[in-house]
């Protein structure tokens, strides 16, 4: 062990009993060179946030020019700051006709309370409504609304009320009535599963969110930006909600998140009180700079459409295993989840592609289902790398623990 990792295990806070551990010394591309000496294939983007890989020279310029100019002048919202109004204008062109108005977070839990307290000041009403299964962050509020009560139950009580609703089910729709302010839904559950709802799901919750009053929150934090094979996965669905939730890849390696919707919507927070909502760090300079840089290059390079190919590839290579482990495989773009019929399985899965230099996870609330979301930049050559090492790992797995000590 090095010295920096024994100082990691000691003074930084851990989120987890067992930390992978990987001391990254530089990354380029999708490749981290680590202190072991390996490289190691990226395949998950740092969880969905290096959707054009590591060292993007589009998003290094971007950083140094505006590194020249300035860093933080003053808390979000009062001066007028070049890369955050040419990054928001650039998302009210390319998101739904309507959403034209952005307030910049730091991530995206902080993204989806600033859409809770915009719902209620708009509604007048009090009550959530969510899914099993969703992921929106740890955050109080954010942790209310997640889908697993393992999650939820040793930080109660939360604030609310949530009414909690089954995924993907819409005969469950009419739970939702007249107290609810917003309904937050993922239109893809990553960290549920990578489950794929089906449209009439969707476009139903649109429909009975009308009927009743209430705001439709989509939690696209994962899913923008490219990831799904479409530049938002709203446009799957052919549905346009109240208010769209962006982060991870939106600051293109740096923290940014952000809350879109219509102007009336988002002036609510302006007034009564004023400052109803603000942040300091939210839409600094520097993130802004980069995400704006690296938007440019997602749209010029049809890196969305890219996403649809290799994910395709991704798909039937995975589906050519033929490993009777797998009880499904399922994805949409680059966002790829492989259910095992054990989690212990999927678990010695993940270690032993790990142990051959691809670095993939499972997600947290479905411990059967290991999920791929590799760089959208992804080479051809990688995507061979990658599942060479899946299908020896899967070999490995089978094997008795006692035979691999």
């Amino acid at each position: 062990m090095t010295e920096r990792k024994r100082e990691f295990l000691r003074h930084v806070a851990q989120t987890s009993d067992a930390p992978m551990g990987l001391e990254v010394l530089d990354a380029r591309g999708s490749w981290l060179r680590c202190a072991d000496g390996r490289a190691y294939l990226d395949f998950i983007a740092g969880i969905g946030v290096s959707a054009l890989g590591h060292g993007h020279p589009a998003v290094l310029g971007a950083l140094e020019e505006q590194m020249r100019r300035h860093l933080h002048v003053m808390v979000y919202g009062e001066y007028v700051i070049d890369a955050q109004v040419r990054l928001a204008r650039r998302l009210a062109e390319l998101l739904p006709d309507g959403i034209e108005r952005v307030y910049f977070t730091n991530s995206g839990a902080e993204a989806i309370e600033g859409a809770l307290k915009a719902a209620r000041k708009v509604t007048g009403r009090a009550g959530f409504a969510a899914f099993d299964g969703a992921y929106h962050g740890d955050t109080m509020a954010a942790l209310a609304l997640s889908g697993n009560p393992a999650f939820r139950a040793p930080f109660e009580p939360l604030p609310g009320p949530v009414l909690h609703l089954p995924y993907d089910d819409v005969g469950a729709l009419g739970a939702i009535d007249s107290t609810i302010a917003a309904v937050v839904v993922e239109p893809v559950q990553a960290e549920g599963g990578v489950r794929i709802p089906g449209a009439q799901f969707i476009r139903a919750l649109r429909e009975r969110c009308d009927r009743v009053g209430a705001m439709l929150i989509f939690d696209e934090v994962l899913t923008g930006l490219g990831r799904t094979g479409r530049l938002f996965a709203l446009e799957h669905f052919a549905v346009v909600p109240d208010i769209v939730v962006l982060a991870k890849a939106l600051g293109g390696g740096l923290p940014l998140g952000a809350f879109c919707a219509r102007d009336e919507t988002l002036a609510a927070l302006a007034h009564d009180p004023p400052l109803g909502h603000i942040t300091t760090f939210g839409g600094h300079p520097l993130s802004c700079a980069a995400g704006l840089a690296a938007l440019e290059v997602i749209v010029a390079e049809r890196l969305a459409q890219r996403a649809q190919r290799m994910g395709r590839e991704l798909l039937e290579g995975i589906r050519g295993f033929n490993a009777p482990e797998i009880a499904g495989v399922r994805g949409i773009g680059l966002l790829v989840g492989i259910e095992f019929h054990d989690a212990r399985f999927a678990h010695r899965f993940v270690a032993e592609t790990v142990a051959n230099r691809v670095v993939i996870n499972w997600t947290l609330n479905a411990d059967r289902v290991v999920r791929l979301a590799p760089p959208l930049t992804l080479e051809n050559s990688d995507l061979e790398f990658a599942l060479d090492a899946m299908g020896r790992a899967l070999a490995s797995a089978r094997e008795p623990v006692k035979d691999r000590v």
